[in-house]
């Protein structure tokens, strides 16, 4: 979906991509973990009848239980660990100063 609008610079043309069922069970998944209130979300998000997008996020809901990690600490409380990548900037070559 494109739609176009005038702007004292010229016409210029917005895209739309409206979210895929996968996104709003995703979204849905992060408001709440009531899988019945999950699917009333992501319906709403997409326009969908109830029942169709049930049965998606019953799947998706299956696959998410198989896939969770959880690290224990010493009193058995949950924790979240965030893993980041630090780029290093390597200067590579001959390092002349002038009057060293």
């Amino acid at each position: 979906m494109s739609e176009d609008w005038n702007t004292k610079y010229g016409t210029r043309r917005v895209k739309r991509d409206p979210p895929t069922l996968e996104e709003a069970i995703f979204a849905a998944m992060g408001i709440t973990e009531d899988l019945d209130q999950q699917a009333e979300i992501a319906a709403a998000l997409m326009g969908m009848p109830l029942e169709a997008v049930q049965t998606e996020v019953k799947k998706v809901s299956r696959t998410a239980a198989r896939s969770t990690r959880v690290i224990a600490g010493e009193q058995g409380a949950q924790r979240s660990i965030v893993v980041e990548r630090k780029v290093s900037r390597r200067i590579i070559g001959n390092d002349k100063r002038v009057g060293a």
